[in-house]
């Protein structure tokens, strides 16, 4: 992963300010990150422990508590050093991969929220056949699936960004190796890596978005054919915290990539990239709990047995 850039090393800018401002920011990610962390692990140690939550749902559920650990890993914590002024700059090579993480991740992320939907579509849709449809070797299909899928619709985009050269300046605005910040900072054509980046944003967007909406045009369609109104909000209340992480995800992640890069809209990126990699990730659990039945009971008969 080579190239013949005469910059190696780049600085990255994060969010200028005074040091009171920096510090205060510095402070507030670090505890949104400690909440990220253990709201998703205490997630996935709950389905562990609780009996009734070994269902698809709640496996998948796990596999996004893991997922959004390690995204809010890869950037949070040198977010937080380069607020403080100890660890602006980052080599080439570990630029390269955080770059990798972070969107490897986002894309695992869009494909697991569409299994989810479908899976939710297969739950309320078709609920005799639901348990030999999703059994344990499928559901783990689909999960390795996800991320797999994200990963390798990402390597070759990536590949592209690490032929670049850099010839200077070697500042990123921006408080991780974000693709359009290198885009601009490059001194070759970046036509391919354009193009790239846009083809792999919207291949990820269609597959994963057209999956999601198509599962919830049938979950709506069979939920308004349900007579009851107590039925309806059953039925819609096994699906409805999936479908506010949905809307908050994909919103970001469509409004951040797809569309043509331009070096102009860096201010405005960095700060929607606060949504989708520290701020989505913390709510996530807190989401799906607030807004699940089960869920709740789970932690309650937790918290009591303490």
């Amino acid at each position: 992963m080579g190239n013949n850039s005469n910059v190696q090393e780049f600085i990255l800018l994060g969010f200028p300010g005074t040091w009171y401002f920096r510090f205060s920011l510095s402070m507030v990610f670090s505890m949104m990150y400690g909440l990220t962390v253990i709201g998703n692990m205490s997630i996935i140690a709950l389905v562990w422990t609780t009996a009734h939550l070994h269902t698809p749902m709640y496996y998948f559920l796990c596999n996004l508590s893991f997922l959004e650990i390690w995204l809010t890993t890869t950037c949070v914590p040198k977010a937080v050093g380069i607020l403080l002024g100890n660890s602006q700059a980052i080599s080439f090579f570990p630029c390269i991969m955080q770059l990798f993480l972070v969107l490897s991740l986002g894309s695992a992320e869009c494909f697991l929220l569409a299994v989810m939907a479908y899976d939710r579509y297969q739950a309320i849709c078709h609920p005799l056949c639901y348990s030999s449809l999703m059994n344990s070797t499928f559901c783990t299909q689909l999960a390795f699936g996800s991320w797999l899928s994200g990963f390798l619709a990402i390597s070759v985009l990536v590949f592209l960004v690490s032929r670049l050269s850099f010839c200077g300046p070697n500042i990123i605005n921006h408080f991780f190796c974000d693709i359009d910040s290198l885009i601009a900072l490059s001194c070759t054509d970046t036509s391919l890596v354009e193009l790239a980046e846009f083809s792999a944003s919207v291949i990820i967007a269609v597959v994963s978005c057209a999956v999601t909406l198509t599962s919830y045009i049938y979950i709506i369609s069979t939920i308004l054919k349900i007579r009851s109104a107590q039925g309806q909000r059953k039925a819609f209340s096994t699906c409805s915290a999936h479908l506010s992480v949905v809307t908050i995800w994909f919103g970001s992640a469509i409004f951040l990539y797809v569309k043509p890069s331009a070096p102009n809209a860096l201010d405005r990126n960095k700060v929607i990239n606060i949504f989708n990699i520290i701020i989505t990730p913390l709510l996530n659990p807190f989401i799906y709990t607030l807004r699940n039945k089960e869920v709740k009971e789970a932690f309650r008969k937790a918290f009591s047995r303490m």
